[in-house]
Order: structure tokens, then sequence, then C-alpha cells
């Protein structure tokens, strides 16, 4: 997993030599330790993704390290290499808190993909703080205990679930939730965002392709469908999918086979599918711009995720669980002055909770604190709560996306590709809505 960093912790040389060949090969950065002490001392220097190591050493042994990593770095997942007449005592890890286990020597491949998988949970685990997962589902919305409840009762099954919901509701954050807390966390979550990705390369980003399919293909590579075998595929903004993709989309779910590009043969596989759209579908089917068995084929489980205006008594939560999150980052102590929640309140949040996370990050950085009052939020919000603007003259949600889309213009440097991805939105959408206006 490109940039991640793994710790190897074992006092036998030529196994942790071979190990790290293979990661290093992955492009992981590896660190190697002889001893638990040796371990501990390198976690204090170096960002530590995940942790392998053998059960027996001299001196202290891996369960007393897995101890220690989960006091302290309950954020690291930790996996045991350990032989076979210690696997009850691995099985008992596994069940106070390790990852997982492999008995020496270890299956190299199915190695790579848990630790793949390891890492990728334990980031997500530390996003979610930033996007507010937790905050959302212990929801004070009606809306949004509904929405857990229909998601806690699909979360195991087959079922294809379609998102829909404006641009920074939360479409992405309960997909991850959705993965992570079924049956299938342990396997990949691929997400992909089909608005982002040029539709000439998105084919093969998605299927695959085979050495000398196309100039420039000098090697094979799995698509998308491929890597998320046994786990999640998450097709984001799944309206913007070209119409000839759409029908190969199609085939696919209706085969659960894949054909790469340049390839005769076919590839049996399994995914559980998530799909999200800002676009009302309905729409798009009349002007024939989607299928309509397409459109069958994921949206067997529907979930409409409300704007934050709509739903408010979620806002003091929300802001104050960025606010610990924002704090916490940046080594600051901040509080909300009293009338902060009723601004919150009285504004519409045109670009829902990411925007309201935005704001309260651009409040800590930017606040000298104790405390946040109306003075430190951002001039659109200001503004539309000082009273100058009335009700008649109140800016339509429109011209308040818009406002939000020259504020990430200008915080971004004038980089269109940088703005985009502040907002959620594609370059393409960033585009017609400024042509738009």
């Amino acid at each position: 997993m490109k940039n991640a960093s793994v710790l190897i912790v074992d006092d036998e040389p030529n196994a942790t030599r071979v190990l790290s060949a293979i990661l290093r090969a992955d492009a992981y950065s590896v660190h190697e330790a002889m001893s638990v002490d040796s371990a501990l001392n390198l976690m204090k220097r170096n960002r530590i993704d995940a942790i392998i190591t053998d059960v027996k050493m001299p001196g202290k042994d891996g369960y007393e390290l897995f101890d220690h990593v989960s006091k302290h770095y309950p954020h690291i997942p930790v996996m045991f290499l350990t032989a076979y007449g210690k696997i009850d005592s691995a099985v008992t890890a596994l069940s106070n808190g390790a990852f997982y286990y492999f008995v020496k020597p270890p299956d190299y491949q199915k190695l790579k993909q848990i630790l793949a998988n390891a890492i990728s949970q334990s980031r997500t685990s530390i996003e979610s703080s930033f996007t507010g997962e937790d905050a959302l589902t212990d929801s004070n919305s009606e809306a949004m205990k509904h929405i857990y409840r229909a998601l806690a009762s699909v979360k195991d099954k087959e079922t294809s679930v379609l998102l829909t919901g404006e641009t920074g509701t939360g479409k992405e954050v309960l997909a991850n939730y959705l993965h992570y807390h079924s049956v299938r966390r342990t396997r990949p979550f691929i997400a992909v965002n089909c608005a982002a990705i040029p539709k000439d390369l998105l084919e093969s980003e998605l299927f695959g392709y085979e050495k000398g399919a196309f100039t420039g293909a000098t090697v094979s590579r799995a698509g998308k469908f491929e890597e998320a075998a046994g786990g999640t595929l998450f097709l984001d903004e799944i309206g913007e999918l070209d119409p000839a993709l759409q029908a190969k989309l199609l085939r696919v779910l209706q085969e659960r086979q894949v054909q790469r590009l340049g390839s005769n043969g076919k590839i049996d596989i399994g995914f559980r599918l998530i799909t999200s759209t800002n676009r009302e579908l309905a729409r798009a089917i009349e002007a024939g711009r989607f299928r309509i068995d397409l459109f069958y084929r994921i949206n067997v489980v529907h979930i409409d995720i409300p704007p934050l205006r709509d739903r408010k008594e979620d806002i003091p939560k929300l802001a104050t669980h960025f606010l610990t999150s924002f704090c916490k980052r940046e080594s600051k102590h901040l509080v909300f002055s009293d009338d902060m929640f009723d601004v919150f309140a009285r504004y519409p949040w045109p670009g829902n909770v990411r925007q309201l996370k935005n704001a309260i990050e651009r409040i800590v950085v930017m606040s000298p604190g104790p405390r946040v009052t109306i003075n430190h939020l951002p001039e659109e919000i200001r503004t539309y709560s000082s009273g100058r603007i009335h009700s008649e003259t109140v800016q339509p949600l429109r011209s308040l996306e818009l406002q939000a889309i020259q504020d990430a213009l200008i915080a971004c440097n004038g980089n269109k590709s940088s703005a985009a991805r502040k907002l959620g939105i594609s370059r393409k959408a960033l585009y017609n809505r400024l042509k738009a206006s």
C-alpha cells in the first residue's frame, strides 16, 4: 500500500529479511526490530501503520508488545506470526483486538492482502474522527437514526445499496460504515469516483488489462472489480458514468464475471456493490443518460440522506465533534461561545456536513482562542447571521454554493482540481457550476 509503513518484529534474521523484501517490492516502507524494546524505540521515532510480530522472542514476547500497542497506539493493527503449537494463544489475542495471525511460514500473498486491509481499515477509522462518522452514528435526528437502522439490517447481505443525497451529506462516510460494520470488514473496500477519472481511462481502471492491450500497457494489471473480491466496491457519483460503461457494468453485475482489456478469458468475481449519486437518476433515465436496467440493479436498497438543513438537531453534536478532533490535531483547546449554535442553526449549510467540517477546521486553524465567537466564522456564515441579509433578500442556495466554490479556489490558490477535492465534487461539476454562474 502506497506510503504505508510496516514494523516487523522477529528475532530470526532470515525470516525478517524475506518478509521485508516481499513488502518492499510492494512499495511498503519497512522497519525491522529483533526485540520488543527495539520495536518500542522505533515506534517513538517513526510513523508506523501496522505491526507484524513474532510471538516467541527472547525477553518480552509478542503479546507484551501487543498489550503496549493496544494501550498507547490503539489505531495500529497488530498481526502475529506463530508456530503451530501457539495457535490457541493467537486466537485469544484475536479476541482481545489483534487483527490477524499467520502460522509460520505464512502464505505471503494472503499476508499482503490482509495487511493492506488492516491498514485501510485503520486509516478509515482515523479519518472517521474527522468525517464525523461517530457523531452521525449517534445522531439526534430521527431521519439519521432510521438510516442507521436500515444499514444495520442489510450490512451482512449481498444486496446492492444506492446512496443518494446532496454533495457533502456523507455518502462515502455511510459506504465506509456499511463495509466496516459488515462481515466483509477484513476484505478490501475499493472506492472509485466515476466523475473524477476521465472516461477513456475509467474502463481500464475498472476492468484491468493484459500486457500489450494498448500503448503503454507494459504489464498486466487487475482492475477495481478484481481488487474488490470478497469485499465492497463503492462507485461514487455513478450518475456520471458513461453510457457505454453502464452497459459493461450491467453485464458484470449479471454474470459476476469480468474480462480484462486485451483478454479473451473471464474471471469470476464476487463483491458487494454500493453506489452513490447527487443527481436525480430518474431525470437522467428520462433523458436517456442512464440505463433503467442498471438502475434496477443498483437500486435494491435505496437510502436517501437528508441535507443538514433538514436535520439541524445534529449540528451541535457534529460541530462539537469536529472542534474536538481538529483541536486535538492542532494541539489547541477551544470552546464555542453560547450563541454559536444559534448561528449554526439559522444557516442553511448548502455544502452540508462537509461545509460544516471545513468551517470548523478553519476556525481551529485561525482562531487564537480560547473562545470561538461569531467573528471567527467564515464570511458567508457571518454575513448570513448578522441580519444584514433579511428574509426577502436571502441568497438562494445556488449563490451560497458559488460562494463556497470561490472560497475553496482562494484557499487552494486557484487550483481547480484541489478546490474540487476540498468541496467533495468532481472537477467537471466545479466547471459546470462556475459556468452556470
